[in-house]
C-alpha cells in the first residue's frame, strides 16, 4: 500500500508578498499584470477570492469584481527561491518528489522511516516546518494514490490537512463530484452532465463501453478514477514537452499582416529560450524538434492552436501555420500571439512555473 502526500501551498505568490509586507495581509491582493496592459491575474489571496477573483482572470475584470483590489507585480525569482526551500524540506523525508509547479508537489513516503512511517505525521511535520521556517502555510492531502491525495489537499484549505485512509477511500471517491477529478475540465464536465453524470457514483452505474465511446482514451481513465484506481507512480523526473513564447497585446490587432509583423520578435525570443533550455538541461546539445505551432487568442478570449510536424526552426513554416490560425478569427480581434515547438526528446525539468504575461 503506497503512502502519497500532496502538498499545495496556500495562495503561494500572494502569501510571499503578504509575509514580506504585513500591510497587505488583510486587504484583497492579486499578483499579475496591469489592467492597462491587459494583464492577467496569476494568483490572489483569500480576501480577493471572496469577491470572485480567480487565477487566469483578466486583471481589468478582477478590478470590476473587486474595486479595492491591490495589484502586486510578481517577483518570480523570489518565488522560485522560496520553492527551492520548500523542496529542501520535502527532501528531508523522501527522495520521491514530483513537483507539479512552484507551489505543489506529490511525495511518496511509502518507504520513509520518519515519524514512525506515518504519512499523516510526516505531512503535519512538513506543514509545521514550512510555517516556522518560511512563514508560509500549506495544505496537505494524504491517500494511497495520487489523484485522491490531490483532491484531499483541497478539502480543508487554507492551512489544513485531509487524510483518506484505505478503508475510507471508496466512500470518499464514490460521492466525489466529477469536476474535482484532475483532467476533467469545463468542457468535459459539461459533456458528462449532459449524459446525466455528476459524481463518481454515477460513473460506476454507467456502461463502460458508452463512457469510452463518448470520451475516448480519457473515458478509461475516468472509469478508473471513479473506482478509486490510480496506479501512477510519483514521477521524480518530469519531462518538458514544449518550449514557447507568447505576447499579450495592449490593443487588439485586426489583420494577418499585423500578426506576421510580430513573428520575428517572437521567434528571436523563442530561440533564446531554446538555447537557455539546452544550456541548463542538455549540456548544450541541440534539442530535437518534433513540431512547430502557433497560438492565437481572440478578443472574446477563445484560443486556437495550429500545430504540425516540422523538425527544425523554420520561420516560413511558422508563417504558414499563422495563416491557418488567422482564418479562424472570423472578424474577431487578436489579443495574444504565441509560437512554440514540441520536443521529440523531452528532457527533465526540476520545476514547472506559471509564467506571468510579458
Amino acid at each position: 500500500m503506497r503512502k502519497i502526500i500532496h502538498i499545495d501551498m496556500d495562495c503561494f505568490y500572494a502569501a510571499v508578498e503578504m509575509r514580506d509586507n504585513p500591510a497587505l495581509r488583510d486587504v484583497p491582493i492579486a499578483i499579475g499584470g496591469s489592467s492597462e496592459h491587459r494583464g492577467v491575474v496569476s494568483t490572489c489571496n483569500y480576501p480577493a477570492r471572496k469577491y470572485g477573483v480567480r487565477s487566469a482572470m483578466a486583471t481589468a475584470y478582477a478590478l470590476r469584481l473587486c474595486p479595492d483590489l491591490v495589484l502586486v507585480k510578481g517577483r518570480m525569482e523570489l518565488y522560485s527561491q522560496e520553492s527551492q526551500k520548500i523542496r529542501a524540506i520535502f527532501s528531508d523525508y523522501t527522495d520521491l518528489i514530483e513537483p507539479l509547479s512552484l507551489d505543489e508537489a506529490y511525495l511518496d513516503v511509502s518507504g520513509s522511516t520518519h515519524c514512525n512511517g506515518s504519512a499523516t505525521l510526516i505531512a503535519e511535520e512538513i506543514r509545521r516546518r514550512i510555517h516556522s521556517e518560511l512563514g508560509l502555510t500549506a495544505s496537505a492531502g494524504v491517500a494511497s494514490c495520487k489523484f485522491v491525495a490531490k483532491v484531499a489537499s483541497d478539502e480543508n484549505k487554507p492551512d489544513g490537512i485531509c487524510v483518506i485512509t484505505p478503508d475510507k477511500l471508496d466512500e470518499f471517491v464514490k460521492t466525489m463530484p466529477l469536476g474535482k477529478i484532475p483532467g476533467v475540465g469545463k468542457v468535459t464536465l459539461q459533456k458528462l452532465q449532459r449524459m446525466g453524470l455528476n459524481t463518481c457514483g454515477d460513473i460506476r452505474q454507467y456502461p463502460f463501453e458508452r463512457i469510452q465511446k463518448e470520451l475516448g482514451k480519457f473515458g478509461a481513465v475516468l472509469w478508473d478514477r471513479a473506482h478509486g484506481v490510480d496506479d501512477r507512480p510519483v514521477n521524480v523526473s518530469r519531462k518538458r514537452k514544449s518550449i514557447g513564447v507568447e505576447r499579450t497585446l495592449h490593443e487588439d490587432i485586426h489583420s494577418l499582416q499585423h500578426c506576421r509583423d510580430m513573428l520575428p520578435t517572437l521567434l528571436e525570443k523563442l530561440y533564446q529560450r531554446i538555447k537557455a533550455h539546452e544550456a541548463k538541461h542538455t549540456r548544450g546539445k541541440a534539442v530535437r524538434i518534433r513540431t512547430q505551432g502557433v497560438k492565437l487568442k481572440f478578443n472574446d478570449f477563445q484560443l486556437t492552436t495550429v500545430e504540425n510536424r516540422h523538425h527544425k526552426l523554420d520561420e516560413a513554416f511558422f508563417d504558414e501555420l499563422l495563416q491557418q490560425a488567422y482564418l479562424r478569427a472570423a472578424g474577431r480581434g487578436i489579443r495574444l500571439v504565441g509560437v512554440h515547438i514540441g520536443l521529440a526528446d523531452a528532457t527533465p525539468v526540476e520545476q514547472l512555473t506559471l509564467p506571468l504575461d510579458d
